[in-house]
């Protein structure tokens, strides 16, 4: 058998804050997702000005970071590179950057998925907040 890592509520705010402390330092207004292994949703933060379609964007992000146990990045380059067949995968639809799973000890435990901005500062915000990890 196996031992399973969880993220706690303590570690689920430690990310929280680090990923705001980020977006709020470059004054980009998102909304930041934080679920477990299984995509299940565990934190979800919309700060002032983010689109209100971000609050849908960011757990999707994370579901797919998740259950996929990979950035969502590679999803959106392999859609964008002409496999759009992919779009039909199962449970996952949060297919552009900005999803990064949360990885311990070689197990994913997690993912954060932000949304708001340019994708790339997505991913930006929801490393620095695994960062605080």
């Amino acid at each position: 058998m196996k031992n399973i890592v969880e993220l706690e509520l303590a570690d689920i705010k430690r990310i929280a804050a680090a990923a705001e402390a980020e977006a709020t330092s470059n004054n980009w207004p998102v909304t930041i997702a934080i679920t477990d292994a299984g995509g299940h949703l565990l934190w979800l933060q919309r700060l002032d000005g983010a689109a209100q379609v971000s609050a849908y964007i960011a757990p999707a992000k994370a579901k797919s970071a998740a259950l996929g146990r990979r950035e969502t990045k590679g999803y959106e380059d392999m859609i964008n590179g002409g496999r759009t067949a992919f779009l039909s995968a199962p449970e996952i639809d949060g297919l552009l950057e900005g999803g990064v799973p949360i990885v311990k000890d070689g197990q994913t435990i997690g993912a954060v998925g932000v949304s708001g901005v340019k994708s790339n500062e997505d991913a930006q915000i929801a490393k620095a907040g695994i960062a605080a990890l």
